[in-house]
């Protein structure tokens, strides 16, 4: 699946006309690319090949933005929960927990403008002091502080655990399988196209000169769409920005069909 494809799809359907007021319009791209720099600006390495994500999200929010928000919040919440998700597995992030996205609000943030904090947690047992209203999934009100507008009715709050991770580049070798042959993916970056410039000739009119990008970083693959004419597909779903790849994956570019193996050591690179 592309990692801005069905995603922010959804998002636009779940959501569309959902913050608007005139040229001040919020939109929940805005917020996704938000979180994906926040996932990247806070990551931390901890050691080779891992490195360590926030997993939960606050989105503060003006007056009109928040009640819009919070009337479709549940949808964009859950949509916005996929980005989190999508793009720590494209960036081999470690994410300590399920992903949690809340809204809430903020009196002097104007229309269009929100801001974004986040943190590092594990998932805890509920307990009755901390479990909150289980049907709304509001948290429990903080000692000392008047009642808010969060207070009036349920804000967007949603909790999503990541899918256990596929097997991945780090696995084994990552190869192409072309029309009965096999490229073996030994680089960070390999490029395909009908170009002979490519490192991987496709010979086919409705391929690009340089169509299709193969990057592999931290034993995760991902396809990058260069712009190409025809687009590139990864499972059926046109690429935006970059698709993530695990065993099996099919990549279309034209009429050609590629399939993406992870071969087992055990195995001495063969299938």
């Amino acid at each position: 699946m592309g990692l801005f494809d069905n995603v922010e799809k959804g998002i636009e359907k779940a959501v569309r006309g959902a913050f608007s007021r005139g040229s001040k319009a919020l939109q929940p791209v805005e917020i996704a690319s938000a979180l994906r720099r926040e996932l990247d600006d806070k990551s931390m390495t901890l050691d080779a090949g891992r490195t360590l994500a926030p997993n939960v999200f606050n989105i503060q929010l003006g007056d009109s933005d928040f009640d819009r928000a919070r009337s479709w919040g549940v949808a964009l919440a859950e949509e916005l929960c996929d980005v989190v998700i999508n793009h720590s597995r494209s960036q081999g992030y470690v994410l300590q927990g399920p992903v949690r996205v809340t809204f809430n609000h903020q009196d002097e943030l104007r229309p269009g403008h929100f801001e974004v904090a986040s943190a590092t947690e594990k998932e805890k047992a509920p307990t009755p002091s901390s479990a909150g209203n289980p049907r709304s999934g509001m948290p429990p009100a903080a000692p000392g502080h008047a009642p808010s507008r969060t207070q009036q009715g349920p804000a967007p709050v949603y909790k999503r655990q990541a899918p256990a991770p596929q097997k991945t580049a780090s696995d084994g070798q990552p190869v192409l399988d072309i029309d009965g042959q096999r490229y073996s993916l030994n680089a960070s970056s390999i490029t395909l196209g009908r170009s002979s410039e490519a490192d991987i000739l496709i010979d086919d009119t409705g391929v690009s000169r340089k169509h299709l990008e193969i990057r592999t970083r931290g034993g995760v693959s991902t396809a990058v769409d260069l712009g190409s004419t025809n687009g590139s597909y990864v499972n059926g779903h046109r690429v935006h920005g970059s698709a993530e790849l695990t065993d099996g994956t099919t990549i279309t570019m034209g009429r050609t069909e590629i399939t993406f193996r992870i071969l087992s050591a055990r195995n001495g690179g063969r299938s």
